[in-house]
């Protein structure tokens, strides 16, 4: 474990970036090999509109990277969080950690968002995607970034986590969320074993699906296992999955910036009411 929490202790910013622009990468030559859907669009402008929120998360996350910093340190100076309360191996240490940052950072934001109206106003942006691959993993808006910022650092306090296990989960978090979007055809044998344990496209991209209720399922980001526990679970044959939002389906609405940054700041629209005999 020495070597590990050395480095993530200590965490050179050139490797934080590789990661995010290599993982891209990675993905990208992946889909592009093995598609699911073979998209009629253009890849790169769709890559720049999704490139363009990437940055816009990257600044608000680099601008308020203090308060999570002082967090951080707070909790292990003032032996303050769960896993500073309960003596365990470091191993042991470090997975109860990644969990519980996964559980409140991202799992428990990720469905309030869905829950309370004006903040779905703002997570929305990222479904009204319609051609959701591995770029749309960090399409969001920058007011959902501050609120995701926030449970994060809320995670931090409640959980007592030390600055390695935060870098450690968001380095797990970026790929894995670069992972689960990606428009990769996945056999069912390895779909199968990956998601007893962690989030696939098969799982997360019914989740983009554009009506109810899918969308208002399996929120997972790193660990599949908490949609079960909550009973957010849903398997849906991908193959008859539509992308996007029912409320927002024109080209204005999903590919303009400018209009895009101006939705949450709108009339909310509810979702449609869907008919049971519509059900993948």
């Amino acid at each position: 474990m020495d070597p590990i929490i050395e480095y993530f202790t200590d965490m050179n910013p050139a490797h934080r970036s590789l990661i995010l622009v290599g993982g891209l990468t990675m993905f990208w030559m992946i889909e592009s090999a093995v598609p699911l859907f073979s998209f009629r669009y253009n890849k790169w402008r769709h890559a720049l509109t999704n490139i363009f929120f990437t940055l816009t998360t990257i600044i608000v996350n680099f601008t308020m990277a203090f308060i999570l910093v002082q967090a951080s340190f707070w909790v292990v100076e003032n032996n303050f969080g769960i896993i500073q309360w309960i003596p365990m191996p470091m191993w042991l240490y470090a997975l109860v950690g990644l969990l519980l940052l996964d559980l409140i950072g991202a799992w428990l934001v990720h469905f309030v968002e869905h829950k309370v109206k004006w903040m779905w106003q703002f997570h929305l942006i990222h479904h009204t995607d319609q051609h959701v691959d591995t770029t749309t993993a960090n399409r969001h808006h920058p007011g959902e970034s501050v609120f995701r910022f926030v449970f994060t650092t809320m995670a931090v306090i409640i959980v007592g986590t030390p600055m390695w296990i935060v870098f450690l989960y968001q380095t797990l978090s970026v790929v894995l969320t670069q992972f689960n979007h990606s428009n990769v055809k996945m056999p069912a044998w390895l779909d199968n074993a990956l998601v007893l344990v962690i989030c696939t496209p098969n799982m997360h991209r019914v989740h983009h699906h554009y009506r109810m209720p899918y969308t208002d399922s399996n929120y997972g980001n790193i660990f599949s296992f908490w949609d079960r526990l909550f009973g957010t679970y849903v398997v849906a044959e991908n193959e008859k999955l539509v992308y996007g939002v029912d409320t927002h389906m024109s080209k204005e609405e999903t590919q303009d910036i400018v209009t895009m940054l101006k939705i949450p700041f709108r009339k909310y629209r509810p979702h449609h009411d869907y008919d049971k005999e519509e059900v993948l």
